[in-house]
Protein backbone atom coordinates (compact mmCIF):
# COMPACT_ATOMS: atom_id res chain seq x y z
CA UNK A 1 0.00 0.00 0.00
CA UNK A 2 1.25 3.39 -0.92
CA UNK A 3 1.23 5.69 2.08
CA UNK A 4 0.07 9.26 1.90
CA UNK A 5 2.77 11.33 0.31
CA UNK A 6 3.44 14.81 1.58
CA UNK A 7 4.89 17.22 -0.95
CA UNK A 8 8.35 18.40 0.01
CA UNK A 9 8.45 22.19 0.16
CA UNK A 10 11.76 23.51 -1.08
CA UNK A 11 12.47 27.12 -0.36
CA UNK A 12 13.83 28.98 -3.33
CA UNK A 13 16.99 30.79 -2.28
CA UNK A 14 18.44 31.25 -5.76
CA UNK A 15 17.25 34.85 -6.07
CA UNK A 16 18.93 35.76 -2.78
CA UNK A 17 22.17 34.01 -3.77
CA UNK A 18 22.21 35.92 -7.06
CA UNK A 19 21.65 39.22 -5.24
CA UNK A 20 24.39 38.51 -2.71
CA UNK A 21 26.81 37.66 -5.53
CA UNK A 22 25.81 40.83 -7.39
CA UNK A 23 26.19 43.13 -4.39
CA UNK A 24 29.55 41.62 -3.39
CA UNK A 25 30.64 42.06 -7.01
CA UNK A 26 29.64 45.74 -6.91
CA UNK A 27 31.66 46.21 -3.71
CA UNK A 28 34.66 44.44 -5.29
CA UNK A 29 34.46 46.52 -8.48
CA UNK A 30 34.12 49.74 -6.47
CA UNK A 31 37.12 48.79 -4.38
CA UNK A 32 39.12 48.04 -7.54
CA UNK A 33 38.13 51.28 -9.28
CA UNK A 34 38.59 53.51 -6.20
CA UNK A 35 41.25 51.64 -4.24
CA UNK A 36 42.58 54.58 -2.22
CA UNK A 37 39.14 56.02 -1.55
CA UNK A 38 37.70 52.66 -0.55
CA UNK A 39 40.59 52.09 1.84
CA UNK A 40 39.84 55.37 3.61
CA UNK A 41 36.12 54.56 3.50
CA UNK A 42 36.72 51.21 5.25
CA UNK A 43 38.39 53.09 8.14
CA UNK A 44 35.44 55.44 8.57
CA UNK A 45 34.48 54.26 12.04
CA UNK A 46 38.03 54.72 13.31
CA UNK A 47 38.97 57.94 11.53
CA UNK A 48 37.21 61.00 10.09
CA UNK A 49 39.90 61.39 7.40
CA UNK A 50 37.54 60.16 4.68
CA UNK A 51 34.85 62.64 5.74
CA UNK A 52 37.37 65.48 5.58
CA UNK A 53 38.84 64.52 2.20
CA UNK A 54 35.59 63.74 0.38
CA UNK A 55 33.42 66.50 1.83
CA UNK A 56 32.66 68.27 -1.44
CA UNK A 57 29.03 67.76 -2.51
CA UNK A 58 30.15 66.81 -6.04
CA UNK A 59 30.96 63.37 -4.59
CA UNK A 60 27.24 62.80 -3.94
CA UNK A 61 26.65 61.79 -7.57
CA UNK A 62 29.92 59.94 -8.20
CA UNK A 63 29.89 56.31 -9.35
CA UNK A 64 31.46 55.39 -6.00
CA UNK A 65 28.48 56.78 -4.07
CA UNK A 66 25.85 55.52 -6.53
CA UNK A 67 27.30 51.99 -6.65
CA UNK A 68 27.47 51.65 -2.88
CA UNK A 69 24.00 53.23 -2.56
CA UNK A 70 22.68 50.22 -4.51
CA UNK A 71 24.52 47.93 -2.08
CA UNK A 72 23.09 49.89 0.84
CA UNK A 73 19.46 49.47 -0.27
CA UNK A 74 19.88 45.75 -0.94
CA UNK A 75 21.66 45.21 2.39
CA UNK A 76 19.06 47.08 4.45
CA UNK A 77 16.20 45.32 2.66
CA UNK A 78 17.74 41.93 3.46
CA UNK A 79 18.27 42.91 7.08
CA UNK A 80 14.65 44.07 7.50
CA UNK A 81 13.29 40.88 5.96
CA UNK A 82 15.63 38.68 8.00
CA UNK A 83 14.60 40.51 11.17
CA UNK A 84 10.94 39.96 10.31
CA UNK A 85 11.72 36.28 9.75
CA UNK A 86 13.54 35.94 13.09
CA UNK A 87 10.46 37.34 14.85
CA UNK A 88 8.12 35.09 12.86
CA UNK A 89 6.53 37.87 10.83
CA UNK A 90 7.64 36.82 7.34
CA UNK A 91 9.55 34.28 5.30
CA UNK A 92 13.15 35.15 4.47
CA UNK A 93 12.82 33.45 1.06
CA UNK A 94 9.83 35.53 -0.05
CA UNK A 95 11.30 37.43 -3.01
CA UNK A 96 8.12 39.43 -3.58
CA UNK A 97 8.30 40.78 -0.03
CA UNK A 98 11.97 41.61 -0.60
CA UNK A 99 11.10 43.65 -3.70
CA UNK A 100 8.41 45.48 -1.74
CA UNK A 101 10.82 46.31 1.10
CA UNK A 102 13.62 47.39 -1.25
CA UNK A 103 11.21 49.55 -3.28
CA UNK A 104 9.83 51.17 -0.14
CA UNK A 105 13.35 51.90 1.13
CA UNK A 106 14.36 53.39 -2.20
CA UNK A 107 11.33 55.68 -2.38
CA UNK A 108 11.62 56.60 1.29
CA UNK A 109 15.28 57.64 0.98
CA UNK A 110 14.80 59.52 -2.29
CA UNK A 111 11.60 61.25 -1.14
CA UNK A 112 13.28 62.29 2.11
CA UNK A 113 16.24 63.64 0.15
CA UNK A 114 14.02 65.70 -2.17
CA UNK A 115 12.00 67.10 0.74
CA UNK A 116 15.24 68.03 2.49
CA UNK A 117 16.37 69.97 -0.59
CA UNK A 118 13.06 71.86 -0.68
CA UNK A 119 13.22 72.69 3.03
CA UNK A 120 16.89 73.67 2.70
CA UNK A 121 16.03 76.07 -0.10
CA UNK A 122 13.25 77.57 2.03
CA UNK A 123 15.63 78.06 4.97
CA UNK A 124 18.43 79.24 2.68
CA UNK A 125 20.82 76.57 3.95
CA UNK A 126 21.28 74.66 0.68
CA UNK A 127 25.06 74.34 0.82
CA UNK A 128 25.08 73.12 4.41
CA UNK A 129 22.34 70.54 3.82
CA UNK A 130 24.18 69.19 0.76
CA UNK A 131 27.31 68.67 2.83
CA UNK A 132 25.31 67.28 5.75
CA UNK A 133 23.52 64.85 3.42
CA UNK A 134 26.83 63.65 2.00
CA UNK A 135 28.02 62.88 5.52
CA UNK A 136 24.81 60.97 6.31
CA UNK A 137 24.91 59.03 3.05
CA UNK A 138 28.54 58.12 3.67
CA UNK A 139 27.93 56.67 7.14
CA UNK A 140 24.64 55.03 6.15
CA UNK A 141 26.42 53.38 3.22
CA UNK A 142 29.17 52.26 5.58
CA UNK A 143 26.58 50.55 7.79
CA UNK A 144 24.99 48.90 4.74
CA UNK A 145 28.33 47.50 3.52
CA UNK A 146 29.22 46.44 7.06
CA UNK A 147 26.09 44.34 7.60
CA UNK A 148 26.04 42.85 4.08
CA UNK A 149 28.22 39.80 4.94
CA UNK A 150 26.26 39.42 8.19
CA UNK A 151 23.06 39.28 6.14
CA UNK A 152 24.57 36.57 3.95
CA UNK A 153 25.43 34.47 7.01
CA UNK A 154 22.04 34.98 8.68
CA UNK A 155 20.16 34.12 5.49
CA UNK A 156 21.61 30.63 5.26
CA UNK A 157 21.19 29.80 8.93
CA UNK A 158 18.03 29.01 10.84
CA UNK A 159 17.10 29.54 14.48
CA UNK A 160 18.92 32.84 14.82
CA UNK A 161 18.62 34.27 18.39
CA UNK A 162 16.52 37.42 18.63
CA UNK A 163 19.42 39.21 20.31
CA UNK A 164 21.31 39.25 16.98
CA UNK A 165 19.14 41.82 15.15
CA UNK A 166 18.93 43.93 18.31
CA UNK A 167 22.73 43.94 18.56
CA UNK A 168 23.07 44.94 14.89
CA UNK A 169 20.50 47.72 15.28
CA UNK A 170 22.26 48.96 18.42
CA UNK A 171 25.65 49.09 16.71
CA UNK A 172 24.11 50.80 13.68
CA UNK A 173 22.50 53.44 15.89
CA UNK A 174 25.83 54.08 17.60
CA UNK A 175 27.52 54.58 14.23
CA UNK A 176 24.70 56.91 13.14
CA UNK A 177 25.00 58.99 16.30
CA UNK A 178 28.75 59.12 15.78
CA UNK A 179 28.15 60.41 12.23
CA UNK A 180 25.97 63.23 13.60
CA UNK A 181 28.68 64.11 16.09
CA UNK A 182 31.28 64.26 13.33
CA UNK A 183 28.98 66.34 11.12
CA UNK A 184 28.21 68.83 13.89
CA UNK A 185 31.90 69.03 14.77
CA UNK A 186 32.90 69.56 11.14
CA UNK A 187 30.27 72.20 10.36
CA UNK A 188 29.92 73.81 13.78
CA UNK A 189 30.63 77.32 12.47
CA UNK A 190 27.83 77.05 9.91
CA UNK A 191 25.47 75.46 12.45
CA UNK A 192 26.04 78.17 15.06
CA UNK A 193 25.26 80.84 12.48
CA UNK A 194 21.96 79.16 11.59
CA UNK A 195 21.19 77.28 14.78
CA UNK A 196 17.41 77.89 14.72
CA UNK A 197 17.04 76.52 11.19
CA UNK A 198 19.30 73.58 12.00
CA UNK A 199 17.10 72.60 14.97
CA UNK A 200 13.98 72.85 12.81
CA UNK A 201 15.72 70.77 10.16
CA UNK A 202 16.61 68.05 12.67
CA UNK A 203 13.11 67.91 14.15
CA UNK A 204 11.27 67.98 10.83
CA UNK A 205 13.49 65.77 8.70
CA UNK A 206 15.77 63.74 10.95
CA UNK A 207 13.49 62.77 13.84
CA UNK A 208 9.86 63.01 12.67
CA UNK A 209 10.10 60.71 9.57
CA UNK A 210 11.68 57.86 11.52
CA UNK A 211 9.24 58.30 14.41
CA UNK A 212 6.22 58.08 12.10
CA UNK A 213 7.80 55.15 10.26
CA UNK A 214 8.31 53.31 13.56
CA UNK A 215 4.75 54.14 14.63
CA UNK A 216 3.35 52.92 11.30
CA UNK A 217 5.29 49.63 11.43
CA UNK A 218 4.45 48.88 15.07
CA UNK A 219 0.79 49.79 14.60
CA UNK A 220 0.57 47.68 11.45
CA UNK A 221 2.05 44.63 13.17
CA UNK A 222 -0.12 45.00 16.26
Amino acid sequence: MIEHLHPRIIENKDWATALFVLTFAVVAMTKSAYETRFTEFSKLIFSDKYAKIYRDNSHMKSSFTVGLFFVQVISFAFFIQLTMNIFGQASKTDWILFIQIATFLLYFILAKYLIEKIVAASFNIDDFVELFNLQKVTYRTYIGVLILPINAILFYYDNIPTIVPFAIIGISLCISLYSYFISIKTYQNVIIGKLFYFILYLCALEIAPYYFLYYWITKGSA
